[in-house]
């Protein structure tokens, strides 16, 4: 009787570590495509009220609700063009990126570590840039945008899962128990980030919440 050696094929988002590149798996490419629509939307949703405040000083737009929740304040704030231009522009040009690079690894495109790498360094830019964009909210614009905060919610989520990535494939040298520790709890890093974010929010503005109840 003749046996046949059967040879199970690696999983199809994994490469042999001698080739030198590097996939992902389908729950983070999905997550970049959704993350990266979803930030597209903002950035125009806030581009369009832009363009009309430009148009019109006393133009309202749909999302500036209360005193506390008011994209306008947000909108005539320096803050809002930091680099000399209005801030959704950088959106535009990065949250395009991210559903094209997504939609790439979901059919099975592989880097480099460098590249991998590259991606973490502008993704933690991003969290950079809208750590700051959320102090300046909170504590010196004195109002929030919810368009903004789904730009701070989605790019909080891009920058930890490529880091949870870059950790699962040895992109980041990391002990055994620290890889063990990230992929298991990986949830509980951007649980803890938000619940931080909605606590802060709501003690600055606690006397106007409670106004509300």
């Amino acid at each position: 009787m003749t046996t046949t050696a059967t040879r199970t094929a690696p999983p199809r988002h994994e490469e042999p570590p001698e080739s030198g590149l590097i996939g992902a798996s389908r729950p983070f490419a999905w997550l970049l495509i959704v993350c990266g629509t979803l930030g597209v939307v903002a950035s125009a949703v806030i581009t369009h009220d832009k363009m009309k405040l430009l148009e019109d000083p006393n133009y309202v737009s749909a999302c500036s609700l209360n005193p506390v929740l008011s994209c306008n304040n947000i909108m005539k704030s320096w803050q809002a063009s930091v680099f000399g231009f209005s801030n959704p522009f950088v959106g535009w040009v990065a949250f395009p990126m991210l559903v094209v690079i997504g939609v790439g690894l979901l059919a099975g495109g592989r880097h480099r570590r460098w590249w991998w790498t590259g991606l973490w360094a502008g993704s933690l830019f991003g969290v950079g840039f809208v750590s700051f964009l959320q102090y300046s909210s909170l504590y010196k614009i004195g109002s929030l945008c919810l368009w903004c905060c789904l730009v701070w919610a989605v790019t909080i989520l891009i920058f930890w899962y490529t880091t949870v990535h870059n950790v699962k494939t040895g992109v980041f040298p990391v002990s055994a128990r620290v890889r063990e520790a990230v992929l298991e709890f990986n949830w509980v890093v951007p649980v803890l980030w938000y619940g931080t974010l909605l606590i802060l929010i709501g003690i600055r503005w606690w006397s106007y919440w409670k106004t509300l109840l």
